[in-house]
């Protein structure tokens, strides 16, 4: 299969589906310029009606979107977690709600598409991974895709259900390359990924490691260190996070009896606790030992380069959480 790097399988993902439905079009801040990278050539191909450039006010241009979504359109929105801040009333107030409210004669496909950069001197305002403040709100969907594969069909799956989603892309992740199958070798002819369905990135039967976003790659490095020395952990992506594919993690516990959640955000409250917390509800007899969270610490995050990386979990904090579950 041809390799293909993150933001090359978003930026394939959003050229398909504006191909597809003219309902669908792009907007953000310096997209024409593709500062990030997904939407390089999408202005030539598709115009100013279709990618448009937008000021430095989220709470106005995430409103536009929204209202756009109310009237048949299919925005994507491209912006970075700390913006989601600014926009914060649009998100909550307005998308998460207006489909219970209106009864359900409201549709509102809106795709958030938000990157979190952290480790790179960013400093506290622009290194949020805020993704479980948004779990906790009804009406929106929640979305972590670690790797191409799952970038671009995650992504267009998004663009076509009818609700509110963000699309939380990695900073680990979006430097990854990987395997993506050409349309014309897939079932179907396109790739689509469902919500609600983990993947199981590697088996094992010593313990459970769930990452969330960048952890993934923690726990992937974390298993070659173990492997070396006898345990065998098994690593689940949720790959969504609402809905969470849930019976895929106890189905997991319940075969090791151990625990690890990997999770690159804040651990109070986050979707380290909230995993932790189904597992401990409703698999706590196949529990052989507690539940481990290896979370960012709880601090804003510094610009220091040299405290900066005390922050966030290493693949070496994964193998201590996995060697104390196993005693």
């Amino acid at each position: 299969m041809p390799i293909m790097t993150y933001m090359a399988a978003i930026a394939e993902a959003t050229r398909e589906e504006m191909e597809r439905d003219e309902a669908v079009y792009l907007m953000g801040e310096d997209i024409r310029a593709s500062i990030y990278g997904a939407s390089a050539g999408l202005h030539a191909i598709f115009g100013d009606d279709r990618v448009i450039d937008t000021p430095l006010s989220e709470n106005g241009f995430f409103g536009a979107a929204i209202g756009s979504s109310l009237v048949g359109q299919r925005p994507i929105v491209e912006t970075v977690t700390s913006f989601f801040w600014v926009g914060m009333d649009q998100m909550i107030s307005q998308a998460a709600k207006m489909r219970y409210m209106f009864g359900g004669q409201a549709t509102l496909p809106v795709t958030w598409r938000a990157r979190m950069f952290y480790a790179r001197g960013a400093a506290a305002h622009h290194s949020d991974r805020n993704y479980n403040i948004f779990m906790s709100t009804p009406g929106l969907k929640v979305i972590c895709p670690t790797n191409p594969y799952d970038a671009k069909g995650l992504m267009k799956t998004a663009v076509r259900d009818n609700n509110p989603c963000l699309i939380f892309e990695d900073g680990i992740a979006i430097s990854s390359r990987g395997e993506v199958p050409a349309n014309e070798d897939l079932p179907g002819g396109e790739l689509l990924v469902p919500f609600g369905e983990a993947r199981i990135v590697r088996a094992g039967t010593d313990c459970t490691v769930v990452g969330i976003a960048g952890g993934v790659a923690h726990a992937e490095d974390a298993a070659k260190v173990l492997e070396q020395e006898g345990i065998s952990i098994e690593i689940i992506d949720p790959r969504t996070l609402v809905p969470l594919d849930k019976q895929t993690i106890l189905t997991s516990v319940e075969k090791t009896g151990r625990l690890v959640v990997v999770d690159p955000a804040h651990e109070v409250c986050s979707a380290a606790s909230e995993i932790s917390s189904i597992v401990a509800q409703e698999a706590f007899w196949s529990l052989q030992a507690p539940i481990m969270k290896v979370a960012a610490e709880q601090v804003n995050v510094p610009y220091s380069p040299a405290l900066e990386p005390l922050v966030y979990p290493t693949p070496e904090r994964v193998i201590n959480a996995v060697k104390h579950t196993m005693g």
